[in-house]
């Protein structure tokens, strides 16, 4: 087993081993991704801001309406307000955000992996 893995490695299909952490068993029940129009001059300092505030865990430059999506992760509703409102609102360059809170979600496993259900 070992030496699959080393060759997945070698062969840049493995880039690092990580851990997945249950962000609700630690608190974190509110997710929320929130899509961000800005200057973009002011791009590489608006992404730095985000990635000062607790709980901003991705920022993700897209296509489409928003210019950045930003993933987001709290431990109430208020939190989240307050984390929309009060730092993400107050970052100079931001020209508009809406957000959009998770209220469940579904995941698909990839081809290469197995699925939670097979033995």
């Amino acid at each position: 087993m070992y030496s699959r893995i080393k060759r997945l490695v070698k062969r840049k299909l493995i880039e690092r081993f990580t851990i997945v952490v249950n962000d609700a068993e630690l608190g974190y029940n509110v997710k929320a991704l929130t899509g961000i129009n800005m200057d973009t001059k002011k791009r590489d300092h608006i992404i730095s801001e985000l990635f000062k505030i607790d709980g901003v865990r991705e920022v993700a430059e897209v296509t489409g309406r928003f210019d950045i999506l930003v993933t987001m992760y709290s431990k109430s509703l208020d939190q989240m307000h307050k984390m929309v409102s009060e730092r993400i609102g107050r970052i100079e360059g931001i020209q508009s955000s809406e957000s959009f809170i998770e209220m469940k979600s579904r995941a698909k496993a990839m081809p290469y992996m197995p699925s939670k259900d097979s033995d």
